[in-house]
């Protein structure tokens, strides 16, 4: 069937069109889209409380703190992937973007609990853990590289065995965070990202992006792909430098308990790989523009939206 066009509600919907399961389920969309949030909100619940799970030395304020971290955690997704339109998550309606974030997240905060848990209930699991990580740390550990600079975090109380730690930690984050962003650019070389069987809507999938701003949309993502990407690279480079200068270095103390090292490594590895994700889709997105522009799949017409 050919499209046709109906006048839009407003500028920013005329971006992009709206995915037809956007219309006429009625009921059954909306408990889909319920179960859906639920479950990734359970998930994300599971997700935030596995260190204090698994870890010992928790507690009642530790305890107290990572349940609400996790309820806050939790009542976000819910919110976010029950709505019609996001407020914060991006490419929400864009798989596999996020589930490939959520499991770089995962497999990063299982693999560092398992490497900490080594040291008070070893089994053969930890042990795998603590040498993958110790080899990877090693092997990463060279002059300039981001686990050099990340074990410079430290104060210069720390114990050799401190910084040991702390490096292992770091290189087998860092190791994990790129084999994520490389599987998620393999996904987009493989033309699998975006889905081609789904029309992409700039509103629901970038909510924190103003498409209707002014100027050319397309370079405007452009210009947005390389602030990510450039910022996520540096980073796990300038993290540390900011720590070292802001606090004369990490207090030794603070990661002798396992749950702070497990988080600090994860914000340091996480928050530059999203970063370089995000610049990437965004990139593919402005891509994905210019094509349909030059196919003549974009409509032109003011105040009209392709259905």
């Amino acid at each position: 069937m050919g499209r046709h066009l109906r006048p839009c509600r407003n500028r920013r919907e005329a971006i992009a069109p709206v995915e037809p399961a956007a219309r006429g389920k009625g009921g059954v969309n909306v408990f889909s889209r319920l179960s859906g949030a639920l479950l990734r909100a359970s998930l994300v619940v599971l997700l935030l409380a596995l260190p204090s799970v698994l870890l010992p030395g928790v507690g009642a304020d530790g305890q107290q703190m990572v349940a609400l971290a996790a309820l806050f955690g939790g009542v976000l997704t819910l919110v976010e992937y029950n709505a019609t339109y996001p407020g914060l998550v991006e490419f929400r309606d864009a798989p596999p973007f996020n589930r490939l974030r959520f499991a770089l997240l995962l497999v990063m905060v299982l693999t560092l609990t398992l490497m900490q848990r080594e040291a008070s209930d070893p089994s053969a699991l930890t042990a795998l853990s603590a040498r993958a990580a110790g080899a990877v740390g090693t092997a990463m550990d060279f002059a300039y590289s981001p686990v050099r600079l990340a074990t410079l975090m430290l104060s210069d109380r720390a114990t050799p065995e401190q910084t040991a730690v702390l490096r292992n930690a770091a290189g087998i984050s860092y190791l994990i965070a790129t084999a994520a962003v490389a599987m998620f650019v393999a996904v987009i070389r493989l033309n699998r990202w975006p889905s081609r069987n789904l029309a992409f809507n700039v509103w629901v999938n970038l909510p924190t992006f103003e498409a209707t701003a002014g100027g050319d949309v397309v370079q405007r993502l452009l210009r947005d792909a390389r602030f990510n990407l450039a910022l996520g690279f540096l980073l796990p480079f300038l993290i540390p430098i900011a720590v070292k200068i802001g606090t004369s270095g990490l207090d030794p103390l603070t990661l002798a308990s396992p749950q702070a090292l497990v988080w600090i490594t994860v914000a340091w590895a996480f928050l530059p790989a999203s970063l370089l994700m995000r610049g990437v889709g965004m990139a593919r997105i402005a891509e994905m523009i210019r094509e349909k522009r030059r196919t003549g799949e974009v409509f032109g017409t003011r105040g009209l939206a392709p259905v």
